[in-house]
């Protein structure tokens, strides 16, 4: 993928142009059903991938900024997300995510807000009480393709805004842009080879997990990533940017190739820790 086709743009728009919608009692308690605690506090949302709360965005070249006028039927680049899929499956609902198009190099952005403003959660923290206590997150999924190699790339987001700054721990795996793992420097808003490599499997389920952490420091910590049991250890800092919000977001994110072949990718099991 050219350097140019990354960009934090998404990142931030997805969380910030929206306004806040209502939520309603058996929404929150639907919520509540998907949300564990442990004992030593950590605080899970399990099946991520079946909830509402997900937003599509087309991000296209050269700009990559959320295209306003863009819509998921394109032409320059068409996207779906269809969840409650039982095959292929491991909890029986998985999602499937699918993008095409005529535009190469375009690519779309799924944002799903965990707590803030939209809290797909019904975790508001309208008085900014819960945000600036979490400094901890895993980003668990696992994943199947039937052509990996159409992918320029898959990326995976966990993203807090607290204190004025802009904390976006950006993974991004390279398929076609070079089997490895970058990640995001959001201060000089540039990705970072990170020397790991990343070679999911087609035809099988792969199994991410990202761990990340801000330090007390006010740091950005990338502490490790897993694929298919195998964990690499970074411990790699990065220096957050400003903003203005308060809020913990994830995203997925599909990268279209030169040719901007449809592809498809399920996720499942997808679970997020935080604390």
């Amino acid at each position: 993928m050219p350097a140019y086709s990354r960009s934090e743009f998404p990142t931030i728009n997805a969380g910030e142009v929206k306004k806040m919608k209502p939520y309603f009692l058996p929404f929150l308690l639907i919520a509540t059903l998907a949300t564990t605690t442990s004992a030593y506090g950590q605080k899970t949302v399990w099946n991520l991938q079946a909830q509402k709360g997900w937003s599509g965005y087309s991000l296209l070249p050269t700009s990559y900024a959320i295209c306003g006028s863009c819509t998921p039927s394109g032409p320059s680049l068409t996207y779906s997300r269809t969840p409650g899929i039982s095959s292929p499956s491991l909890s029986g609902s998985s999602t499937k995510h699918s993008i095409g198009g005529t535009l190469a190099y375009s690519d779309t952005l799924w944002n799903n807000h965990i707590i803030g403003n939209f809290s797909s959660q019904g975790l508001f923290d309208v008085n900014h009480t819960l945000v600036p206590t979490l400094h901890n997150f895993i980003y668990d999924v696992y994943f199947y393709a039937t052509n990996l190699s159409r992918s320029q790339a898959l990326e995976f987001d966990i993203n807090q805004f607290t204190g004025g700054k802009a904390f976006i721990f950006g993974h991004e795996c390279r398929i076609a842009g070079g089997h490895q793992w970058d990640i995001y420097n959001p201060a000089t808003h540039k990705w970072v080879p990170t020397g790991v490599s990343c070679y999911p499997v087609s035809n099988a389920w792969n199994h991410v997990v990202l761990k990340v952490q801000r330090t007390s420091g006010g740091h950005l910590l990338f502490k490790s990533i897993t694929l298919n049991g195998k964990t690499a250890t970074l411990n790699i800092y990065e220096s957050p940017r400003s903003t203005s919000w308060s809020a913990v977001t994830i995203n997925y994110q599909q990268d279209g190739n030169t040719s901007q072949q449809s592809y498809s990718i399920w996720l499942d099991k997808l679970k997020f820790t935080y604390w």
